[in-house]
């Protein structure tokens, strides 16, 4: 579901599953793995812009997906995956912006965190709905901190309301606003800047100020993965399908 192409000097990672609203299915992480692999490899790429296909940035995790995970080895795997692919974007040496239209909602939300700079046209809606289903953003927790303060991330997770592009700006969500379908033409103009600048120092720039990065991603594996096998998970998910409210126990 990642389309990938260059236009020298920028890489184009494009979401592109638009039937489901670019909903993150479990083989899309390997598919993130190999398109960074290949920008890191190619030295014509100086920049990498994520982008969604038709009317969404991502609504994140695909719901199904989340009900066909197995036993506890297997549900630790699906988080290793998910999560190692996002700390690969946040480790690629090289800068990316994330141009965003739609919805960015839980993982989608989360891809937009760890890439360095974020464009968001008026459109935009970011948000970490997961608790009306039983979970918590696994990423969130671990990297939500370095882009807002703890009294709008626990809004976020403790809410699971939306905000727009304007309040994700105020809250350090989004760098820049502009109108609605601008935002490519926005983060290929910033890639285009970004790009005749020296490269290595670029690196080392984020390579510093991303040191501590992976502090914190062992427990969320852990957290979620005992999250994913809680009855509350597979009230939440029932609730979704059935187009109802959840009626959550507990436990």
């Amino acid at each position: 579901m990642l389309a990938y192409h260059v236009d020298a000097p920028i890489a184009w990672l494009t979401l592109d599953r638009p039937e489901k609203l670019n909903a993150m299915t479990r083989g899309f992480w390997a598919e993130l793995r190999d398109a960074l692999d290949g920008a890191e490899r190619d030295r014509d790429v100086r920049v990498a812009i994520f982008r969604g296909a038709g009317e969404a940035f991502s609504v994140g995790g695909d719901m199904d997906s989340f009900g066909q995970l197995g036993d506890t080895a297997d549900r630790r795997a699906y988080m290793r995956e998910a999560l190692g692919a996002l700390r690969a974007v946040e480790a690629f040496p090289k800068p990316t912006i994330a141009a965003v239209h739609g919805h960015a909602l839980g993982g989608g939300c989360e891809l937009t965190m760890v890439c360095d700079i974020v464009v968001a046209d008026e459109t935009a809606r970011f948000g970490t709905p997961e608790s009306k289903v039983g979970m918590v953003p696994g990423l969130g927790l671990v990297r939500g901190l370095a882009n807002v303060n703890l009294h709008w991330m626990k809004y976020l997770i403790f809410t699971g309301h939306l905000l727009d592009a304007r309040e994700a700006q105020l809250a350090g969500l989004v760098n820049k606003v502009a109108a609605a379908g601008q935002h490519v033409a926005l983060a290929a103009e910033l890639a285009s800047d970004i790009a005749r600048r020296a490269p290595v120092a670029l690196a080392v720039g984020k390579q510093m100020l991303s040191r501590h990065a992976d502090e914190g991603y062992g427990h969320a594996v852990e957290a979620i993965a005992l999250l994913q096998g809680s009855d509350d998970l597979q009230e939440g998910l029932a609730a979704f399908r059935e187009r109802r409210e959840p009626r959550f126990q507990g436990r």
